[in-house]
């Protein structure tokens, strides 16, 4: 009887226990199976789509030929980045990607993906199924595997919505069409890929195809038609390429090295760059040189009568309008008159002193007189005429004649000389530069003086800025507060006791080139005395470098009255980037900067708002071979 009862409980045992256990191992025996591909159900489970959302993939895991299941890759690359590589399949428009700022949906995927990398239950495909509708995700469809032949895409699928063509930058396949070619070739220089002739010759075509269809193309409505096609059998080719080369260090290393090459050599044309951009702000073309030549032989071919200005009584005439302007620059001068003038309501009560040097004299005296600017009054002086401004009276005039500072210019080709080319430029040299320190000296019957610089273009009518209150300040200036660099520390040297307990590091600077000046209050305040004072505790630069601003600075510090920024537009000479609405508002534009208007580094865009004002037509312009 016991026996029977045993017999019973082992057949119920088999039934309950034993068979269910042996019906288990035999449905988890399909995943393991030897004679069926494992890594083929991996890559099924790799490579899942989330439906209705066609735009967003999910890479699971690496591939890996082994059995064993490594962790998630942490950055899975894009088919749309520019400096992603390795790329995975790129028959796919979209990022295979969770997206970082979609988190909500990545914590809830983060569940079933751990359970198939750390183990998988015995039916993985329900277990999945089951995470995927607990997290509110409706449906999941297998995609193909990226080592099948991929379907056709049609060209409309590339940016067919048009919100995405709105968004997408004008270069982006130019971009990618480059992205291309450097990873084709990074590929290239691989050991596997060169012991793979069909891939080698593949990808050498590749290259050529891609580098013919991109050419000069800077956007793409520059690329031809064809260049989509390449495009794609680019990527297909890379593609190949990928499943050759499936170790990432080589990769890395070529890509590290190159980096490094593409730096250096950056780093070596900046500083080539910086040397001839100074250079040719040094310099002036050829046809600058000529006119003044050619003007000044015009001059003293003139009798005596001839060589003077009308209207010479207004010259003193505080009523009236008055600028100053020092330059040495024929061309730029005019362009400043011109558009000062040709804005101007009422022309006749605007006065122009023009201070130019003794090399200069007859031939900016010319160029006026044969150009006179309507009815507008011009005079111009030499500044060698001024006898009171010699280095008895002017630090500064000193200074710039002094050895120290003539070896200070011309010993760039030693070692511990100043890396700072900009300071090297001849217009420090000239008193011109500074004489804007001496204007109640120049113009000793006049209350306000307009102080310009000759890199100018005036926009609007000026003569409001002479019934501007300047509330008891002598300068009246545009603040220049928008950018660190135009702080006072990026001027003064504040490592100096002196430096640092009178002023201010973070204090808004102002722009130099379109100043009011109050001379009444200039000679109340003795303003030139306070600029030689500071000029001569600067006498071994440790203080400041060179130029005007700095002193300028000191000199008018709590001095200076915020002009209205509509006035004074800066940057053309050296930012390609001025806000438009900016330049169109302002009364004055200023190409402050190396690339002035009449070098050939101006920047293109902005060098017609200079050009308008000079007359091409005049003889001595076209003797000169001076064009626009």
């Amino acid at each position: 009887m016991k026996l029977k009862l045993r017999h019973v409980v082992l057949g119920l045992l088999s039934v309950t226990v034993i068979a269910p256990i042996f019906l288990y191992t035999e449905r988890v025996g399909t995943f393991v199976n030897p004679s069926s591909s494992r890594r083929d159900f991996l890559d099924d489970v790799g490579a899942f789509m989330l439906s209705g959302d066609n735009t967003r993939h999910l890479n699971v895991f690496q591939h890996q030929e082994t059995f064993t299941l490594k962790e998630p890759i942490g950055v899975v690359y894009s088919d749309q980045s520019t400096g992603s590589f390795p790329k995975v399949t790129t028959e796919h428009k979209s990022t295979r990607v969770l997206s970082a700022t979609d988190e909500g949906r990545q914590q809830q995927l983060s569940n079933p993906i751990r359970q198939v990398v750390d183990g998988a239950p015995p039916n993985l495909t329900t277990a999945i199924d089951s995470h995927l509708n607990a997290s509110n995700i409706s449906a999941v469809k297998l995609e193909q595997q990226p080592t099948q032949p991929a379907p056709r895409i049609d060209q409309t699928e590339i940016s067919d919505n048009k919100n995405d063509r709105q968004s997408e930058p004008a270069d982006a396949q130019v971009r990618r069409l480059k992205d291309q070619l450097i990873r084709a070739k990074v590929y290239l220089s691989l050991p596997s890929i060169k012991n793979n002739p069909h891939v080698t010759r593949e990808l050498r075509l590749r290259v050529k195809e891609v580098t013919r269809s991109l050419g000069d193309a800077t956007k793409d409505t520059d690329l031809p038609k064809s260049a989509i096609d390449k495009m794609k059998a680019m990527d297909q080719s890379l593609e190949k390429a990928k499943q050759v080369q499936d170790d990432c260090t080589p990769v890395v290393k070529k890509l590290r090295a190159m980096l490094q090459s593409s730096e250096e050599q950056l780093r070596v044309h900046k500083k080539q760059t910086m040397f001839l951009t100074q250079l040719t702000a040094k310099t002036l073309p050829k046809g600058l040189h000529c006119l003044p030549l050619r003007l000044t032989t015009e001059y003293y071919s003139l009798n005596s009568s001839q060589q003077n200005f009308p209207n010479q009584q207004k010259l003193e005439d505080p009523r009236l309008y008055h600028y100053a302007l020092f330059s040495d620059n024929i061309m730029a001068a005019a362009v400043v008159v011109n558009s000062t003038v040709s804005h101007a309501k009422h022309p006749s009560n605007h006065v122009f002193h023009i201070v130019t040097d003794r090399l200069n004299y007859a031939a900016m005296r010319m160029w006026f007189l044969g150009n006179p600017p309507g009815k507008a009054t011009i005079q111009v002086q030499n500044i060698e005429e001024f006898t009171w401004l010699n280095s008895s009276y002017s630090p500064v005039l000193k200074q710039l004649g002094s050895p120290s500072m003539i070896d200070y210019y011309f010993r760039a080709h030693r070692a511990n000389s100043d890396k700072n080319l900009k300071f090297r430029n001849p217009k420090y040299l000239s008193i011109l530069n500074h004489l804007r320190f001496y204007l109640p000296e120049i113009f000793p019957k006049l209350n306000k003086v307009l102080f310009l610089d000759d890199d100018i273009v005036v926009q609007k009518d000026l003569s409001g800025l002479w019934s501007l209150d300047l509330k008891g300040s002598v300068n009246g200036a545009v603040e220049t507060c928008g950018e660190s660099f135009h702080r006072f520390d990026w001027y003064l040297n504040f490592s100096n006791p002196l430096i640092s307990k009178n002023f201010d590091p973070h204090a808004c600077g102002w722009a130099y080139g379109m100043n009011i000046f109050d001379l009444n209050e200039w000679r109340r305040q003795n303003i030139t005395e306070v600029y030689h004072r500071w000029q001569r505790l600067n006498r071994d630069r440790q203080l400041w470098k060179l130029g005007t601003l700095p002193p300028g600075l000191i000199t008018f510090w709590k001095r200076t009255y915020s002009l209205d920024k509509s006035w004074h537009a800066l940057g053309l000479g050296y930012n390609p980037n001025v806000n438009q609405r900016e330049i169109e508002e302002a009364a004055v534009i200023h190409y402050n900067g190396n690339s002035k208007p009449w070098l050939e580094i101006a920047i293109p865009k902005y060098k017609n708002r200079w050009t308008k004002y000079v007359d091409y037509d005049i003889t001595y312009m076209r003797e000169c071979n001076i064009n626009p």
